[in-house]
């Protein structure tokens, strides 16, 4: 299984590139925003590369697909958008047109309007997503700016916060405590990424298991 690729970019097209790797030449396929993010050739030379490759080979498909990204952050969105039932690779590639944090950000909010607007995906299939997703989606929803390092900011606990409260519906005292044993536990955290997976990472493992 291919996971990642890093090369040149031999040849593009609208939704798919060739990048030669290891003297290979590998067709990978592209989600809109993925491809307008692409580096252009500069003096001529072809634009080196990295990608994270969700791949899919199955007996249906005479060849594997290879789907790239980015970031790491966007292919793993990727995997879990695809768990969605009738949401196949090529379809869920397709509809991601928007930047990952905007569509979190709406299966969050179950904003099932913005969702129908994403190419091939309609009331029905944007109900399923919102079922299967909603609530796993936060830190997806907090990665505005992935495309580049974003600078420290003094309010991103305030960030943090806000999505505790307003999209997950926690009380806000208590949205407060988790914040702050968070810090407590590691006080190196400097992004709202990074408190958040903290935050969740203490209340996952502490959720009792149904019996």
């Amino acid at each position: 299984m291919i996971a990642y690729l890093k090369g040149s970019i031999l040849r593009r097209a609208e939704e798919r590139i060739v990048v030669e790797a290891g003297g290979v030449g590998y067709e990978v396929h592209l989600p809109a925003v993925v491809a307008h993010a692409l580096p252009q050739a500069h003096d001529g030379q072809p634009p080196e590369i990295e990608l994270y490759i969700s791949y899919h080979a199955t007996a249906n498909q005479p060849r594997p697909l290879l789907i790239g990204f980015l970031h790491e952050v966007e292919q793993e969105f990727f995997e879990r958008f695809i768990t969605v039932d009738g949401m196949g690779p090529t379809k869920a590639m397709k509809a991601i047109v928007h930047p990952i944090h905007a569509i979190a950000d709406a299966i969050e909010r179950k904003d099932v309007q913005f969702l129908t607007r994403l190419p091939g995906i309609g009331e029905r299939t944007a109900e399923k997503v919102i079922a299967t997703l909603h609530g796993k989606m936060a830190k997806y929803a907090l990665l505005r700016g992935v495309e580049a390092p974003r600078p420290v900011s003094e309010d991103f606990k305030d960030e943090v916060l806000g999505v505790l409260t307003t999209q997950l519906g926690h009380r806000s005292t208590e949205a407060r405590r988790m914040v702050e044993e968070a810090m407590r536990r590691r006080p190196g955290i400097t992004t709202a990424e990074e408190l958040f997976e903290e935050v969740y990472r203490i209340e996952k493992s502490e959720t009792p298991v149904a019996r």
